[in-house]
């Protein structure tokens, strides 16, 4: 037998028994990636979505920072964590992790999961509609999964109540001056700039610029904002990105978003949660109503189609339930494996 026979009789590796190994899905919804993390964590401990969180961040935050930084993964990783649902009345909970940590909700993952819990059986599936209910960290998600021929064709969610904090606030931006934004809550918060008006390019060869400017936005306004704050869950309570709006590059499109989060992460899609909290401001300006649609493209031209649900008081604030649609795709299947003896098993980035 030479060499090349070898090869292509032997293409197994086994680990040591000491070796973690970790078993994955990787999916992408618009193209933003999501590796939804199936066996091979230990047990997180707790009663509900936000307990799990708590004690993932506490006591397994090296896996986390293992499958999301190089060697196997990026920068702009993200991936997510099913875990037991809140009540039984919901199907199952999710965590979701990326560059800098645990985000409290996900609009792509949403949509991604959604598909693979109706592909791999975990949900009966039912023609034409599907429907799962899921626990994130920032409430309870019911998702629909379009179905026709058996096959999962879309999917859109309810997100969580939505709503406006402030509109027109002003921030001083080292390097940009005087900055306009709006302040509003999808299952996050995030600062909206009209990239436009300020003549940022929303485009992905001024990709490098988009994370410099939408980070220094994000600090400024952390430093000054004191509204971040959730009505009831103080865990939700911090400003998780910048999300850049404008006009759409593609004809028949309504707008664009380019969504800067966590550590500087670009979002390849519209970003569901900041979609919903676009369609919250959208409302609040009386330039979405009921029975209308708004379709919003990413940095590479992804498309999310975002409408009011229903409307409903929260806390203080009139919020609406945003209806989030977008399709995703499975990539890959993969067992990442940790070699305790390995100087970067907890992995590392570089930009």
């Amino acid at each position: 037998m030479n060499t090349f026979e070898r090869i292509q009789s032997s293409q197994t590796f086994t680990p040591p028994s000491d070796w973690l190994k970790i078993k994955t899905i990787d999916m992408h919804t618009g193209g933003e990636p999501l590796r939804v993390i199936l066996s091979g964590l230990p047990e997180l401990k707790g009663n509900n979505v936000l307990e799990y969180r708590q004690y993932m961040k506490e006591n397994h935050d090296d896996i986390r920072t293992a499958l999301m930084f190089e060697p196997r993964g990026h920068a702009d990783m993200y991936g997510c964590i099913l875990v037991p649902p809140n009540d039984a009345s919901a199907d199952f909970g999710i965590l979701f992790t990326h560059n800098e940590g645990y985000s409290t909700m996900c609009g792509h993952a949403t949509i991604a999961i959604t598909k693979l819990a109706v592909d791999l059986g975990w949900v009966e599936k039912i023609e034409p509609l599907t429907k799962v209910v899921i626990d994130a960290p920032c409430g309870r998600l019911e998702s629909f999964a379009r179905i026709k021929n058996g096959q999962v064709e879309s999917v859109y969610f309810h997100c969580v109540p939505s709503f406006v904090v402030g509109l027109n606030y002003k921030v001083e931006v080292e390097g940009l001056g005087l900055i306009q934004y709006d302040l509003a809550y999808g299952g996050a918060f995030y600062a909206y700039v009209d990239a436009d008006k300020y003549g940022i390019k929303m485009t992905s060869d001024n990709y490098r610029q988009l994370i410099e400017k939408g980070m220094a936005i994000k600090q400024a306004v952390i430093q000054t904002n004191d509204q971040i704050i959730h009505p009831f869950e103080p865990q939700m309570s911090e400003l998780y990105g910048t999300i850049f709006t404008g006009r759409s590059h593609t004809l028949g499109i309504d707008s664009r978003n380019v969504c800067i989060f966590a550590t500087g992460e670009v979002d390849r899609s519209p970003t569901g949660s900041g979609v919903s909290g676009r369609i919250a401001i959208q409302s609040k300006k009386e330039e979405l109503k009921h029975g209308e649609t708004m379709s919003i493209e990413s940095i590479i031209g992804s498309v999310f189609t975002g409408s009011i649900h229903k409307e409903e008081k929260y806390g203080r604030y009139d919020a609406v339930i945003p209806s989030v649609e977008g399709t995703a795709h499975v990539v890959a299947q993969n067992e990442f494996l940790i070699d305790p003896e390995d100087p970067f098993k907890n992995g590392f980035i570089l930009r």
